[in-house]
């Protein structure tokens, strides 16, 4: 059976996810949840033990396959198992100089542990083989606005939304970037747009709660947050934040029960916490939390 072949075979999933903790109402992060997802390789592949053991058995017996070796890096990615994954790559790209799914999968493991000048030599690369690879433009916009250079990030979000308005991604990472800059109108439309492209996905929606929180559209927030937790019932995020909304509403209950859902998933969560004492939550009662 030829590598190809045998990949097919392999569960379809999540490519790497570039993913952190959204800090507040003008972050430029992601949150920790399944936020609409960057990915760039040939397949999607579920990053589990019987996958990685699947496709190391591919690799073991097409040790010369490129293909096989980017599949395999993708799911050590996801698994944060960096530096195999940065072998890997290295691998493919020693056996293609042209791959440039490599190079922008290789881009995404620099970006994820900070070595944002290879990220950059990486994307820059990968836009050199394929002038339309709109994965490319997202991952380099992302650097860039994790550096503060906020005109070449919207260039390149921009850039991708013009190759590919599908994608969820560019928009949510366009509308993190106008929320940075406050600019929460503009930040609201993308969030919108994104969460139109996706399915049940929490990031959207909480992003989108907290441009609505900053212009003091806290019923709107609350109604966003009310999907976020139903879309995702362990994002701490999501109740923390909601919590916040119902309070501001004057919704006691509801933000009490919120805090405390926070709480169950982190106890030590400090905004939680806070939250909760402000309105004399008492550990052990049981609130309405819709």
């Amino acid at each position: 059976m030829t590598a190809s072949a045998s990949l097919t075979r392999i569960a379809r999933g999540v490519l790497i996810a570039a993913t952190v903790p959204l800090a507040g109402c003008a972050s430029s992060t992601f949150t920790s949840g399944t936020a609409p997802t960057e990915v760039a390789g040939d397949n999607q592949l579920a990053a589990s033990p019987s996958n990685i053991a699947s496709l190391s058995d591919v690799v073991q017996r097409n040790p010369n396959d490129p293909q096989a070796l980017n599949m395999r890096g993708t799911v050590y990615g996801q698994s944060g198992r960096n530096q195999e994954a940065l072998a890997d790559f290295n691998k493919a790209i020693s056996l293609d100089a042209n791959y440039t799914q490599a190079y922008a999968n290789r881009a995404l493991i620099h970006r994820k542990t900070g070595k944002f000048d290879l990220a950059l030599a990486d994307y820059n690369k990968a836009l050199q083989l394929d002038q339309n690879y709109a994965i490319a433009y997202i991952g380099r916009g992302i650097v860039y606005r994790q550096q503060q250079q906020t005109l070449n990030a919207f260039n390149d979000f921009n850039k991708a939304i013009a190759i590919r308005p599908d994608s969820a991604q560019a928009y949510f990472n366009r509308g993190l970037l106008y929320q940075s800059q406050r600019q929460h109108r503009y930040a609201i439309d993308d969030f919108s747009t994104a969460i139109g492209l996706t399915q049940n996905e929490a990031d959207p929606f909480i992003a989108r709660a907290l441009s609505y929180m900053s212009i003091n559209d806290f019923k709107a927030a609350a109604a966003d947050l009310d999907d976020a937790v139903s879309a995702e019932p362990q994002n701490l995020q999501a109740w923390t934040s909601r919590g916040l909304a119902y309070e501001r509403l004057g919704d006691k209950e509801r933000a009490a029960g919120s805090y405390a859902k926070a709480l169950n998933i982190k106890l030590d969560h400090a905004p939680a916490k806070e939250g909760f004492a402000r309105l004399g939550g008492q550990v052990g009662r049981t609130y309405q939390t819709f």
